[in-house]
């Protein structure tokens, strides 16, 4: 039996001892706060756990896989909390919550930098910057660097530097028996291996070790907005674009509403190399139609990756799917335009992302995770009202249902829905998927780390 399926009641004496076994905060539904520290960033999720465990260190993160294990109970682990399908959070069970461990040590003679799981992507580049260093991260500067991270992660810097997996050098990790170990090439290489793409599956991360890219502080980025009218024609360019894009250079497209209220479709690109190579390379977006607004030109590294934080606002209700697509085709350029135009809030939007460059030439069983080529697209409804869920999921659904003839298979685990079925999940992990059963079956044999998008052991 797994985690999940025991139904427990955590006795007030057991949740004293698990107080006395670690440095930080233990929060449970008698404590002041316990509503603001179950929250999280999807608004449709509403969960009540047991007690949440603000780790300090490692030996918490232990104390608390230790204790959960021990009384049968679900295990979530919090980061930047920013999955959509809450899988941060459970009911009736502990939340290990990483709010509290942000440490953060960069070696810019090395390269390299070192760094507690409950930093957020624009704190890390905070740090990094100061160096003039970056990796591969979010692309909205409020996600946490732990779930992107074991996801796969794509971002601006996808191209030039490969995903943000594919610069992870070490993890420290609590295994489900409560070892400590370290995952890299030389030790533990198969856990290692399935940290890079495999979620959440195999053990809680303590400590991240990326490999750092000399960029910025000024790049080539920025926003092109063109007319909701021009949205087909715009896309059709985007997808004949992309296919020679080089590997500094990487942009985004997305059908959206502008902040004037009407609906309409952008770029957003980022340029890693050179300023005046950027220039050059962005050219071609620039001279396209008639945007109506064009910020795209030199800017601070950090601002590029700040440039979405107002389009995925914490707070708001969530719904979305995504697949991965072989091309932008006038096809996929036509339902997405005739979806958008139906869509039933202006803070929804369609998205366009490629993987491309160093993150395509590397082989999808190199690491984890295996999406090496194509164009991630999603689907995303954000909303207010709990009144307007059916509408808005309904939306995602039938835009999802229209892709369906352009795609090929395939989705990425971080955007997998709390509705999402086994099928969708082996699609995430695509020809990995009985390599890492195998792995699980080692380092986590009951089962313990489910809450996510569960790979069981084989």
């Amino acid at each position: 039996m797994t985690p999940r399926e025991v139904a427990v009641t955590v006795q007030a004496g057991s949740i004293e001892d698990l107080r006395a076994s670690v440095r930080g905060t233990v929060i449970t539904p008698a404590d002041t706060g316990y509503d603001e520290a179950r929250r999280v960033w999807n608004a449709t999720i509403d969960r009540r756990p047991a007690a949440i465990v603000r780790c300090r260190a490692a030996a918490d993160v232990i104390a608390a896989v230790d204790f959960a294990r021990a009384n049968l109970l679900p295990l979530a682990v919090r980061g930047g909390s920013h999955n959509v399908a809450g899988r941060c959070t459970c009911d009736d069970g502990i939340v290990i919550d990483f709010s509290e461990m942000k440490g953060i040590r960069v070696d810019p003679a090395a390269k390299t930098v070192r760094a507690e799981p409950g930093l957020r992507w624009s704190e890390f580049d905070r740090e990094t910057q100061a160096f003039g260093l970056a990796t591969t991260g979010g692309t909205v500067g409020d996600t946490g660097i732990a779930g992107l991270t074991l996801g796969g992660g794509f971002g601006w810097l996808g191209g030039r530097c490969g995903m943000t997996a594919d610069n992870l050098l070490s993890a420290d990790v609590v295994l489900a028996s409560g070892e400590l170990v370290h995952a890299s090439a030389a030790e533990n290489p198969d856990l290692f291996w399935a940290l890079r793409g495999g979620g959440g599956n195999f053990g809680v991360v303590t400590s991240f070790e990326y490999r750092l890219h000399t960029v910025g502080p000024t790049i080539v980025g920025g926003l092109i907005v063109h007319p909701f009218a021009q949205a087909a024609e715009a896309l059709r360019f985007y997808g004949e674009f992309i296919r020679e894009m080089p590997d500094d250079l990487t942009v985004a497209a997305v059908v959206m509403t502008a902040p004037d209220g009407n609906k309409a479709c952008g770029f957003v690109a980022a340029y890693a190399g050179s300023v005046e190579d950027g220039l050059e390379a962005v050219r071609p977006l620039k001279e396209f139609g008639t945007p109506l607004m064009d910020m795209i030109g030199p800017l601070p590294y950090a601002a590029q990756q700040a440039l979405l934080e107002g389009a995925m606002p914490p707070n708001l209700r969530n719904y979305w799917k995504a697949d991965f697509i072989s091309e932008v085709s006038g096809g996929i350029a036509d339902v997405a335009v005739d979806a958008y135009s139906r869509a039933v809030s202006p803070m929804s939007a369609l998205l366009f992302f490629p993987i491309h460059g160093a993150a395509s030439r590397v082989s999808p069983d190199a690491t984890a995770y295996p999406h090496r080529r194509g164009i991630h697209f999603g689907i995303y409804a954000l909303w207010n009202e709990a009144a307007d869920d059916r509408a808005n999921t309904a939306w995602v659904r039938q835009t999802w249902d229209a892709v369906q003839p352009f795609v090929p298979g395939g989705v990425y685990v971080n955007e997998l829905g709390e509705d999402e079925g086994e099928n969708r999940v082996r699609q995430a992990y695509a020809g990995n998927y009985a390599r890492l059963a195998g792995i699980k079956a080692k380092y986590d044999p009951s089962n313990l780390f489910c809450l996510n998008a569960n790979i069981a052991p084989a």
